[in-house]
């Protein structure tokens, strides 16, 4: 039965016929059958109760971490990367009701978005958590409702756009030092305290007399006036390209104890969590869901949360025990073998699975990715879609223009 979830797990980002098609094939190994339609399955799979999907991925977590604390730790310190994305789902009454598509869309020509936050870990990779709203909920929000998740002494890295005095304040009161890029247009409210060094100083942060929408006028007056803060600047230059200054804020204030040049490479590491969500997204396929309603497509996301770390946690054991370094091991790899290799899993027994097991963590250890750094990857695409035209029209009332390659406008 295990591997029969695990087939469903992996098989995230496939549809709903050919995972029931894996299924069957898996049946017949044991002698069994099953219908081939998918109403059974779907109907299976609506029982799976939220409540044991939650549990089993923050079991899941719990293990990757305690079993790989030490990993990646810098200076010391765990670090906790976030960073906000986007989901769409089918055009359907109950999903644009809960996720409503963009503001200014025509109603049948777009589909309704979930935003999403998550928080990573930055040594493993694993997702620790995500958080979802409608477009109207911002990521600040969203990363506010991640903030029980952060533990004392964690070292939380964000880009700009989770910037703000609130968010110093409260993440220190809990024992969370932060490591944010600040906004280019945050150029007022700043004053010198000392300089450290080139590019490196203490700041004062003034409070701003008008609170922002959160949190709210009271507790905001109740805030301290001025925080005291650290700003380290540096150039990234990569060859061919024009140098471009970052500014980051941290609440790590002792240059002995964090030189300035160690943020450059904490900051350049934060590349990481784009990574992370394109693993999740592009190579898995939660970019875009399958579910037709809200309770669906949650169920769907805990899948892909739970089928992501399982492959993030082979990906660690295996860089355990092969003492290799888990950023060089690819996750597209280690998820395209572990799905070559699951039939034959179910197809021996308990003893020869042991084996296996060991061989391919020998394997997902060895196929290592080659050191790049500054390596190019722009998002285009050699290979040209078909020329379909584009639906700004709702499907019914929408007219295709045959020929189209030889069609003028008329000019009226």
């Amino acid at each position: 039965m295990f591997w029969l979830f695990l087939s469903q797990v992996l098989s995230a980002d496939r549809g709903c016929r050919e995972a029931l098609r894996q299924f069957l094939g898996w049946l017949a190994l044991e002698g069994k059958t099953a219908s081939s339609r998918t109403a059974a399955y779907c109907r299976a799979r609506r029982r799976l109760r939220q409540q044991d999907l939650d549990e089993t991925h923050e079991r899941l977590v719990h293990q990757v971490r305690a079993g790989h604390l030490r990993r990646g730790l810098w200076f010391g310190r765990p670090v906790k990367v976030a960073d906000g994305s986007g989901l769409s789902m089918p055009d359907t009454t109950q999903n644009q009701r809960a996720y409503p598509q963009a503001h200014g869309a025509k109603p049948g020509c777009s589909f309704p978005v979930m935003r999403v936050v998550a928080i990573f870990c930055l040594g493993t990779g694993v997702l620790i958590q995500i958080a979802k709203g409608a477009l109207e909920v911002s990521e600040r929000a969203l990363f506010r409702s991640l903030w029980t998740l952060l533990e004392a002494g964690d070292v939380i890295l964000t880009d700009r756009g989770f910037c703000g005095y609130a968010e110093f304040y409260f993440l220190l009161r809990r024992g969370v030092d932060c490591v944010m890029r600040n906004h280019q247009r945050r150029t007022v409210g700043l004053s010198l305290v000392q300089v450290l060094g080139p590019g490196d100083r203490l700041i004062r942060w003034h409070k701003s007399k008008s609170g922002p929408v959160w949190p709210d006028q009271a507790t905001w007056a109740a805030l301290p006036q001025t925080l005291t803060l650290r700003e380290i600047q540096f150039q990234v230059a990569v060859r061919g390209f024009r140098a471009e200054t970052i500014t980051v804020v941290t609440t790590l204030l002792d240059p002995d104890q964090f030189p300035a040049d160690a943020f450059a490479d904490l900051y350049r590491r934060r590349w990481s969590a784009e990574l992370f969500l394109r693993d999740i997204k592009t190579t898995m396929g939660m970019d875009i869901l399958r579910c037709k309603t809200p309770e669906m497509v949650d169920k769907e996301l805990a899948i892909y949360l739970i089928a992501y770390n399982l492959v993030r946690l082979t990906m660690c054991e295996a860089a355990q025990k092969h003492n290799a370094p888990v950023e060089r091991l690819s996750f597209k790899g280690t998820l395209s073998t572990i799905r070559s290799w699951a039939p034959i899993f179910a197809a021996v027994g308990a003893t020869r699975r042991r084996a296996l097991w060991t061989s391919l963590l020998h394997y997902l250890a060895a196929d290592r990715l080659p050191h790049r750094p500054n390596r190019l990857e722009p998002r285009a695409r050699k290979r040209r879609p078909k020329n379909y035209q584009l639906l700004n029209k709702p499907r019914r009332l929408f007219k295709e223009i045959h020929h189209r390659n030889k069609y003028t406008k008329v000019l009226s």
